[in-house]
């Protein structure tokens, strides 16, 4: 039910990032898809910024999320998750001052790193287009404020400037930011295996690496992206991309067929479903308590 673990999040990951083989983070975007990422096998997941619009708005990622929003479903989240849980916290909602805030929340939620991204707010999702970023130096600030305001969180510093400049920004960014005392570089929407190889050539700083299904970033495997240099590698929207899918098909046929099916190839069962959201524990949890005798009384 709960993480009763000893350790927090964040000691968990900065103990596994000592390990060179990569850590894979899918996105989950409700408690649901948390759930069944830890029950995969995962190690971590990522809270997604994308997929929690689509999920809780039903809009898609342009920065309409507020940050209470957003730290209220990683406490969600993380209520139920016994693995780290890295998450979005878009430009940090403000300056600096906002940012030591938005860190101090997403903490107490229980988040083991969080990213902060240089684009101007309102943000949007990073493979759209006609994004703009802050100065480096304005982020460098944020960066510095986003540390100081942590206890143990690992801060993740992301830049979007490959939508507006070159590569040589790039890392010229990722350096100032690795310098402002971030644990992490990410730059988003990379283009290429090339660009990617860059990013991941910077030292003494780990590497994070974004996945997006049909996105601005060429897919491949988890072994080559580490082989590029990278420590992480999150799948933001593959869960909710599926869902969605999903969801749209079994729709159509019932709008068709004016019936559903008991087709276990696509559902889950009615015991199945039960327990992936935990019905066991929480009977067996019941089962302490004298609910039924007193159901008697009434």
């Amino acid at each position: 039910m709960r993480n009763t673990a000893k350790e927090s999040g964040a000691q968990v990951l900065r103990r596994r990032l000592e390990n060179p083989e990569i850590i894979m983070a899918p996105g989950c975007y409700d408690c649901l898809s948390a759930r069944l990422i830890e029950q995969a096998g995962f190690e971590a997941a990522f809270m997604t910024g994308f997929g929690a619009s689509g999920s809780i708005l039903g809009q898609p990622d342009y920065g309409l999320m507020t940050m209470n929003e957003m730290a209220s479903v990683c406490a969600n989240m993380n209520a139920v998750l016994s693995i780290p849980l890295l998450g979005d916290i878009d430009t940090g909602y403000g300056n600096p001052l906002n940012v030591y805030r938005t860190v101090r929340e997403f903490e107490r939620a229980g988040m083991a790193a969080v990213h902060l991204e240089d684009q101007v707010f309102p943000k949007r999702c990073g493979h759209m287009e006609k994004k703009a970023v802050i100065s480096m130096e304005e982020h460098v600030e944020k960066i510095r404020a986003a540390v100081d305001a942590r206890d143990s969180m690992l801060i993740i510093a992301r830049t979007d400037c490959r939508a507006t400049h070159d590569m040589d920004e790039v890392i010229r960014r990722l350096e100032a930011y690795r310098d402002a005392g971030a644990d992490i570089v990410y730059a988003d929407a990379l283009r290429s295996a090339d660009e990617m190889r860059q990013v991941g050539a910077i030292r003494d700083v780990y590497k994070f690496a974004n996945q997006v299904e049909f996105g601005k970033t060429p897919v491949m495997s988890a072994d080559a992206i580490q082989a590029l240099g990278f420590n992480i590698v999150i799948y933001p929207v593959g869960t909710i991309f599926t869902a969605a899918r999903a969801m749209q098909n079994m729709l159509t046929k019932l709008r068709e067929n004016r019936q559903t099916t008991e087709d276990t190839a696509v559902m889950t069962t009615f015991e199945e479903y039960n327990n992936i959201v935990g019905m066991k524990e929480l009977v067996a949890m019941e089962s302490g308590y004298k609910v039924d005798e007193y159901k008697k009384t009434l």
